[in-house]
């Protein structure tokens, strides 16, 4: 019974996993014009007050050689943290609970639709900026 229990408990969280990569790209691009002040994508992506954000899902945190992070961020880079979705999600929904020492001014995104859209989006990019 225990070992059923558990097989549907990790079904039900795989699929709320999953639920998440379940976004609208092109919603997201028309969402992502918020962030467009501080962040940059595609192949001409610069940094700006932000680092650019191609290829960030599925990176390491602090992937940009070069660019001055927080320090909380660095951390987490060396403890080997990784822009899954799940991290991307609980980040843009309330960045200071992911990195409490972060710089990153952003009040987060409230609606988890808009949140999926936004990654989906930004799942598009490869490091190089170009489109997967």
């Amino acid at each position: 019974m225990k070992r059923v229990m558990l097989l549907a408990g990790a079904a039900v969280l795989a699929m709320s996993v999953n639920a998440k990569a379940d976004g609208d790209a092109a919603a997201g691009e028309k969402l992502f014009r918020q962030c467009q002040a501080c962040h940059m994508v595609g192949e001409d992506a610069k940094n700006r007050v932000g680092p650019t954000l191609n290829g960030i899902v599925g990176s390491v945190w602090g992937p940009i050689e070069g660019y001055k992070y927080s320090k909380g961020l660095l951390e987490g880079r060396e403890e080997g943290r990784v822009w899954d979705e799940e991290t991307l999600h609980a980040y843009l929904t309330k960045p200071r609970d992911v990195i409490p020492k972060g710089r990153m001014a952003f009040r987060g995104i409230r609606k988890e639709e808009d949140r999926n859209d936004v990654i989906a989006y930004l799942a598009q990019f490869n490091e190089d900026g170009t489109i997967k």
